[in-house]
């Protein structure tokens, strides 16, 4: 139990809202509006609220970094991780709110005023932050002070993103111009799993490149349409996307490795009747049967690999992976392999990123062996911030009994997180 003033405080108003949110008393609907109403300007004054604490915070862990010692090149690191632990939130989204935060709380004054008071919605905050990025911390002044003037906290949201650009361009229309040549310098591919053994591959890219892309999928898918293909426009273009990125002359004959999940008794005891799940690295498990299929159908080259797991302590699912077939006949590297495996992503809580380094929890120069047990993956910033003063992990759980591999992190400030490697499916 917190002894802050301001906790305690927060702490009665959410036990106080949870009691509302249970509350079925009868009201009118007159009343019911002017609840949401508010509600939603607590919204705005919520953000407002946890801005200053997050720049104030940010302030302090500065000034003892400086105190510490700590290289020039490091300060301000684990700040944002700090945060995003205290939030749920991955370190990259936190350390865009803090950034947020400080725009509002030092270039923005007027907009930062009109979210405290709940009269501006934290969306729209957040869009005069991104739409005025390119600005100087003076222009910046002076487009706030006119977006006051123009009363864009009365307006909708797409009128008030217009309101801001067009405000903001004659502000620096040398500078607008600039940002966008430079955030083309930003062109990727990206891709995240998505629901029903499906996934997402995005393109961010210049818009004339994008829509010339979108257009040529849609002539082609057009012109097979016209000429009495079965497939639906968008089962053509997404098909399409796939032959010509590959070079494949048909979609679904793709290269893939499918990992097979298998407890270690089905070593001693085979069960030819029990399926296990499959899982293509870095997406979500296939049911046996799809998998099957998916080996039956391709006509590229297929590989899949044994992943053993220990007994599950629960009456469902699979235990922890804890070993594996070497190879896909490739031994080198297996270890670390086998640790992206168990670990699949970043393994800082609310981390979802990919695994950039394998870390010593116990550290190498400690003494830490290099083994399973002792290995976890993460995200490049997060292995940084490990070294930085105030920050400790332990292993509480090496993953081989039917528990999850669990490590205990700790924080400068002293709150303590747990860390558990996905439960296999």
């Amino acid at each position: 139990m917190s002894s802050d003033a301001l906790v305690v405080r927060l702490d009665q108003m959410l036990a106080d809202l949870a009691d509302a949110v249970a509350d079925n008393s009868t009201t009118s609907d007159a009343a019911r509006v002017d609840r949401i109403g508010r509600l939603e300007k607590l919204r705005a004054v919520t953000a407002a609220l946890q801005a200053a604490e997050s720049v104030r915070f940010a302030q302090s862990q500065v000034a003892e970094q400086l105190a510490a010692d700590v290289h020039p090149d490091a300060i301000g690191r684990g700040i944002a991780e700090q945060i995003g632990l205290a939030c749920r939130l991955s370190p990259v989204v936190a350390a865009r709110r803090l950034n947020t935060a400080r725009a509002w709380w030092f270039e923005l004054p007027d907009t930062y005023a009109q979210l405290s008071s709940g009269e501006l919605s934290e969306r729209v905050a957040e869009t005069i932050v991104s739409e005025t990025r390119h600005l100087d911390a003076e222009k910046r002044g002076e487009v706030d002070q006119q977006l006051k003037a123009a009363g864009v906290s009365k307006l909708g949201f797409k009128a008030a993103t217009l309101c801001v650009r067009k405000i903001t361009f004659q502000a620096d229309r040398r500078g607008y111009v600039q940002r966008g040549r430079t955030e083309r310098q930003h062109r990727r591919v990206g891709m995240q799993p998505a629901p029903d053994t499906m996934a997402g591959l995005t393109g961010y890219l210049p818009v004339e490149q994008g829509v010339a892309c979108y257009a040529a999928l849609r002539h082609h898918a057009d012109t097979a349409v016209a000429t009495g293909d079965g497939r639906s426009r968008d089962q053509i273009m997404a098909d399409t996307l796939v032959e010509r990125l590959t070079g494949q002359t048909h979609a679904a004959d793709v290269n893939i490795e499918l990992q097979l999940l298998m407890p270690l008794d089905t070593l001693i005891n085979p069960n030819p009747n029990k399926d296990t799940a499959a899982v293509i690295h870095g997406q979500e498990p296939l049911p046996a049967e799809l998998a099957r299929e998916i080996l039956a159908s391709s006509r590229g080259r297929k590989w899949w690999r044994r992943l053993f797991t220990a007994p599950s302590t629960t009456s469902t699912g699979s235990g922890p992976i804890v070993g594996g077939d070497s190879t896909r006949r490739h031994f080198d590297g297996w270890l670390g392999q086998l640790i992206r495996l168990r670990d699949q992503t970043c393994t800082d809580p609310y981390c979802d990123a990919p695994i950039r380094h394998l870390d010593h929890i116990i550290r190498h120069s400690d003494g830490g062996p290099t083994i399973l047990e002792n290995g976890r993956g993460t995200c490049e910033r997060g292995n940084h911030v490990r070294e930085m003063p105030g920050w400790h992990i332990n292993l509480i759980d090496a993953g081989l009994l039917g528990q999850p591999h669990t490590i205990h992190i700790t924080t400068p400030t002293g709150h303590h997180y747990l860390s558990r490697a996905p439960d296999p499916p």
